[in-house]
Formats: structure tokens, C-alpha cells, sequence
């Protein structure tokens, strides 16, 4: 659910309303000390107790690692959450009518709020059903699968919450709908039922299966997943899309997991929910799964924010299909690994084994060991490149050096690049040190070819830079003027990697990202005027963006236009000088020589050449796009 933006009169009374100690102490354990209250910070590893309380000021400090601030802050710092979310969460729990700032919002936002706390009800409800099933006569093949075949104590099944769905068609939904007396449609969008297809009434989604609940980082049943206990397939059932679940978005076990995560300052991520279940029993409690999908940046963020260091490790198995799991994994989130956003490394079971296989023969110590040991994911990817190639024949070889440039040629500093090319050369030129010598100045060529992104002036025209101020100025505008349109431009530019180049234009940008990264329901326009007082110059560059004339209007009734084009353009202007780029160094390459290196830079030229081509149509705007683009009303 998208919040809108919450009136100063919701917050000012949310601050009011909501007591710091009351609060606080739901999460630590504190003790009166004088006017103050005292306990074990839980910002870092306290050994005695240095974080205090003062109910007078409602304030929080730590004397030793100095966090500090009230209660909103003391939530979002503790769960990594926005503003948004915990001051929404403390009005309800304080009894605080939510206003909004726009008035057209308020009805519809409080219905969905409605829904949403209706369908946490019923699938809380739904937990305890199959938790309780799972100790009765029709739940004991279940149990005993989970005793003898997973190893699993009562502890941990408890801890996890996991029970069985009867066999029935309408078990569940009769308990739901005529006991509890839940409307069907909301059991139904919970998604716990599926209608039937003659229309007449639903039935059970989830039906003879091992059931494994899904939690959000709150602790909030959001949805299930069903193991089958015979032949049926699909093996695993995971619950649908609903408004509470989106499984690229969440991650199981993280609720369990981020608390340990914080304090070892390292997350694991597995396949499976067992694996994750058999490493929390082994005392291994980072450690959270993907739902069967390749991981995503979403989830990648949401780890990252709970480590300090932004370390990941991918734990997938060892076969060819964990391999490509990594590949996928890696390949969702590398521009965040290249920008050293994630340090992330790579750890495959022996023997092709999950996790959980592995535990049932090693102890926790050799598991901890393989973590310890796992390779960075370039280092990994590098050796996979290799792995499988025939360096003696040509075509194998060449395969491989083209992989390798294609990774370094991301590296963003130039210490690091010459020690994987280094590197690389010793691992293709297999001990032959004349060979190594030739083959690294070779490298260093062809990365030195890849490397370039486009950013620098060299290659600039003066249509360029004109086409740069009118893109870059369009989505600006477009930012500070319509607030509904923000998640998309920021997608967008995120989508391709974008950045603003024009110096004035990266001031405001930069300035709109410490502002929104602080409070993302500010009121971005009137922060940015005060900030005129701080940067009279910056800001007197890129004033004419806060004022809006008959064509600037006309684009924020065409926003979703003007992004495509305005962000296509952007990137046009990086493509041409790449494009240019590249085009010189192929008419520079001696091709008798290096013949190879000449083709690869006009198969760059070619690749830019044809990116130009349909940048330039998505910047065209036809009358079937006037036509059916949404326009707002003015």
C-alpha cells in the first residue's frame, strides 16, 4: 500500500500521544534510574546498560555508540523502516486519526487501511488453524515427516509456526467463513480460497500440505507456503499476489533473522524455507531465503538495511541449477556490487548438498567455516568462466577472455582492475609466464575498451549538452512539481543506470536525495526554497525549475510521456559518445595484428549504434501515444 502524504496535524499528535518508554520498552528491557529509565542499548552490543530514557524530554541516547532521537526515530532505526510506515503504525496503535494532505485521499487510503488490518486478522487466524491441525490425527504424517525426516524439535517447529492443511476442499474456508463469520471475499483475497470455475462458491487453496508460514519483517503472517507430502506438483505452493504478499518484495525468515543480521554484520541467503528453518535450529540465525524467485534488488535492499558493511552471502547448492540460481542472483543486483554498494560473496555446498543436507551430516562450525571462506562473487564468476572452458582451443579461449572483459570492464577503480587483470592473465595463461605477460597487456586493452561509460566531456557536442539541458530539466520539473510521479522517474533513472550530468542539475538531485532520504513526506518544494538561504548561487542555476509556464504545464499533464522521452535522451547522449568512442578506437586498431580487439570494438560500435536507434523512437511521441496516455485533469 502506497502511503500518501500524512498532514503535520497527524504527526504533531503521534509525537504527543505516543509515550518513549512505553514504546521503547516493548523492545528493551528497562529500569527506572532517578527521572530516567535505563538499559542495554539495542543499536550495538552492549555489555552494560549505557542507553538511557528520559520520559520528561522523550528523548533516547546511548553514551556509547551515541545513537539518539525520539520515539519515531527510535522505530525507524530499529526495523529499518520509513517514516511513513512507523508514524502510520503509531497512530494506530495510539488511536490517532489519520489525516492526510490531500483531503481526496483520506477516504480511500482509511478503506485500504481497513482491508489491509482484516487480512493480517484472517491470516493470523489461518496460522493457528494449521498449527492446531498439525497436532491432530489427520496432522501426523505431517509431524512425523518434520521429527524424523527434517530433525526438527518441537521448539522450532513452534518457533516457526508451522502446521498442516487438512485434505479437505473446504476445511479451512468453513472454519473461516461460517465459524470465524469472515466475508468469503476477503478470505478469498487473502488468498486462502479459489473460486470455482462453475462459479458456484470456492474452495481450499492450500489442501494435504505441509504449511509453512510467510511473515513480514514485523513478525505479520502476509501469506504460506505448502509442501506437498505426496506426488503432487507443483512441490511448493506458495500463496498469491495479494495486498499484504508480494514474494519479490519479501524474504522468509528475515523477521527471525534481521536481529542477527545487525549484530554479525552479515546476511545468508539461501533456496529454501528449510534451509533456512535447519540453520536457525544450528544456531546460523542470518540467514533468510528468496520465495522461488531469483532474488531481487528489493530484497537485496532490504538486507542491506541491516548490515552495517553490506555484506551478503548467496548460499545456493553446488549443481548446475544453484550455479544459474547464483548467475540470476548475481545478475539482478551487479551494478550494486560493481558501485561496492554490496560486498557480496559466494558459497556452494559441497557434494551439490542444501544446507540443510549439509547439517545433517557437518556441525554448524564447518558450515560457519565455509561461510568464512566464501569467495568474493567476481572472484566466483571469474572461476565459473573458466571452469567449463578448453583453454588449448581457440574459440574456448576466446569465449573466456570475452567473458572476463565483460566483468572487469565494470570495475569502477582502476587499483582493482589491474589486480584482476593480473590475476585473470596468470589463471588463462595456466603457468606459461611469457604467455601471462602477452595476454595482460591484451586484457588491459580490451577492459580499457569496455571500461568507458559514455560519462566523459571528450566526446561531447554541443547538441549534446542542449539535448542533456532539456531532458535533465524536464524531469526535474517534473519531480518537483507532480509528487504522484516521483517513484516512476526514480525507476526510470534506476532502470538505466542514469545520472545528471549538467552540474547545476546534479546539485538539485543531490539535494532532493538528502532531503527525501531523512522524511519522505516532506514538503520537498518549500525545503528546497529554504535551502536558497544555504546555496544562493546553486540554487539561483536551477530556480527557473520551481516556476512552471504553458509547456512545462502541458508536460506534467503528459508526465508519463515526457519521462520515456526525456529519459531515452539521457541515455542517447551516452550512447553517441560511446558510440564515438568507440568507432575511434576500431579506426585506430591495427587489424593485422590484433584482429580480435578491432572486431570487438566495432561490435561495440554496432551494439551503441543500434541502442540510438530505438532511443530515438521511444523519444518520438506518436498521435496513437497522445491518445492513449492517461492525462491528468488540470
Amino acid at each position: 500500500m502506497n502511503v500518501p502524504r500524512l498532514h503535520p496535524d497527524t504527526i504533531e499528535q503521534v509525537k504527543q500521544r505516543a509515550d518513549i518508554v512505553d514504546v521503547v520498552s516493548e523492545h528493551v528491557v528497562l529500569k527506572k534510574q532517578g527521572k530516567d529509565f535505563v538499559g542495554l542499548c539495542p543499536f550495538h552490543d552492549d555489555k552494560s546498560p549505557s542507553f538511557t530514557v528520559s520520559p520528561s524530554k522523550q528523548f533516547y541516547y546511548c553514551f556509547s555508540c551515541g545513537a539518539g532521537g525520539n520515539t519515531i526515530k527510535f522505530l525507524m532505526e530499529l526495523g529499518k523502516r520509513n517514516f511513513s510506515e512507523v508514524v502510520l503504525e503509531l497512530a494506530n496503535k495510539y488511536q490517532v486519526p489519520v489525516q492526510t494532505l490531500q483531503a481526496e485521499d483520506r477516504q480511500e487510503f482509511q478503506r485500504q487501511q481497513s482491508v489491509r488490518e482484516q487480512l493480517y486478522e484472517i491470516l493470523a487466524i489461518a496460522a493457528k488453524f494449521y498449527e492446531h491441525a498439525l497436532q491432530q490425527s489427520h496432522g501426523a504424517e505431517a509431524l512425523s515427516y518434520l521429527k524424523r525426516d527434517r530433525k526438527l524439535s518441537p521448539e522450532t517447529i513452534q518457533q516457526f509456526q508451522l502446521g498442516f492443511a487438512p485434505a479437505g476442499w473446504e476445511t479451512l474456508s468453513k472454519y473461516l467463513v461460517e465459524q470465524k463469520r469472515y466475508p468469503v471475499v476477503m478470505v478469498e483475497k487473502a488468498g486462502l480460497l479459489i473460486p470455482r470455475k462453475n462459479g458456484e462458491g470456492y474452495y481450499d487453496r492450500f489442501r494435504n500440505r505441509l504449511m509453512v508460514p510467510i511473515h513480514d519483517s514485523q513478525g505479520r503472517v502476509i501469506g504460506f507456503g505448502g509442501r506437498t507430502l505426496s506426488d503432487e506438483q507443483p512441490k511448493y505452493l506458495n500463496s498469491p499476489e495479494t495486498d499484504l504478499f508480494d514474494k519479490g518484495k519479501t524474504l522468509f525468515g528475515l523477521d527471525k533473522a534481521k536481529s542477527a543480521i545487525a549484530k554479525q554484520d552479515q546476511a545468508v541467503v539461501v533456496e529454501g524455507y528449510f534451509d533456512v528453518i535447519a540453520l536457525h535450529t544450528a544456531g546460523i540465525t542470518n540467514a533468510v531465503a528468496s520465495l522461488g524467485t531469483a532474488l531481487s534488488v528489493a530484497q537485496v535492499k532490504q538486507l542491506l538495511r541491516f548490515t552495517e558493511s553490506k555484506r551478503i552471502v548467496f548460499n545456493f547448492d553446488a549443481d548446475r541449477a544453484g550455479v544459474q540460481a547464483a548467475e540470476r542472483a548475481i545478475g539482478e543486483i551487479a551494478n550494486l556490487a560493481y558501485q561496492g554498494e554490496v560486498q557480496l560473496r559466494i558459497l556452494n555446498t559441497p557434494d551439490g548438498k542444501d544446507p540443510d543436507d549439509y547439517l545433517k551430516h557437518h556441525s554448524a562450525q564447518d558450515y560457519q567455516a565455509l561461510l568464512d571462506r566464501a569467495p568474493l562473487w567476481l572472484d566466483w564468476q571469474i572461476e565459473q568462466e573458466i571452469l567449463h572452458q578448453d583453454l588449448k582451443q581457440s574459440d574456448q579461449f576466446q569465449k573466456a577472455v570475452m567473458a572476463i572483459v565483460s566483468l572487469l570492464g565494470n570495475l569502477p577503480n582502476p587499483s582493482l582492475r589491474t589486480h584482476y587483470i593480473h590475476y585473470c592473465a596468470e589463471l588463462l595463461s595456466q603457468g606459461n609466464s611469457r604467455l601471462a605477460r602477452q595476454i595482460e597487456e591484451n586484457l588491459r586493452l580490451q577492459v580499457r575498451g569496455q571500461r568507458w561509460h559514455g560519462r566523459s566531456q571528450k566526446w561531447q557536442t554541443p547538441g549534446d549538452r542542449n539535448l542533456l539541458e532539456e531532458c535533465e530539466s524536464q524531469l526535474l520539473r517534473l519531480y518537483l512539481h507532480a509528487p504522484e510521479c516521483r517513484v516512476q522517474i526514480r525507476a526510470a533513472i534506476d532502470a538505466q543506470d542514469l545520472e545528471f550530468s549538467l552540474s547545476h542539475h546534479r546539485f538539485l538531485w543531490r539535494q532532493i536525495c538528502e532531503i527525501e532520504q531523512d522524511n519522505l513526506d516532506c514538503d520537498l518544494f518549500e525545503q528546497l526554497r529554504d535551502r536558497t538561504h544555504d546555496f544562493p548561487r546553486e540554487m539561483s542555476q536551477v530556480y527557473s525549475l520551481f516556476e512552471l509556464d504553458e509547456k512545462t504545464k502541458r508536460d506534467i499533464l503528459r508526465a508519463p510521456l515526457v519521462i520515456r522521452s526525456a529519459t531515452a535522451g539521457i541515455e542517447r547522449v551516452m550512447c553517441e559518445k560511446r558510440y564515438r568512442h568507440f568507432l575511434d578506437l576500431w579506426e585506430k586498431t591495427d587489424l593485422s595484428t590484433t584482429p580480435d580487439l578491432g572486431q570487438f570494438y566495432q561490435q561495440k560500435a554496432y551494439v551503441e549504434k543500434q541502442r540510438i536507434t530505438e532511443l530515438d523512437r521511444l523519444r518520438q511521441v506518436s498521435f496513437v501515444d497522445l491518445v492513449q496516455a492517461p492525462i491528468a485533469v488540470d
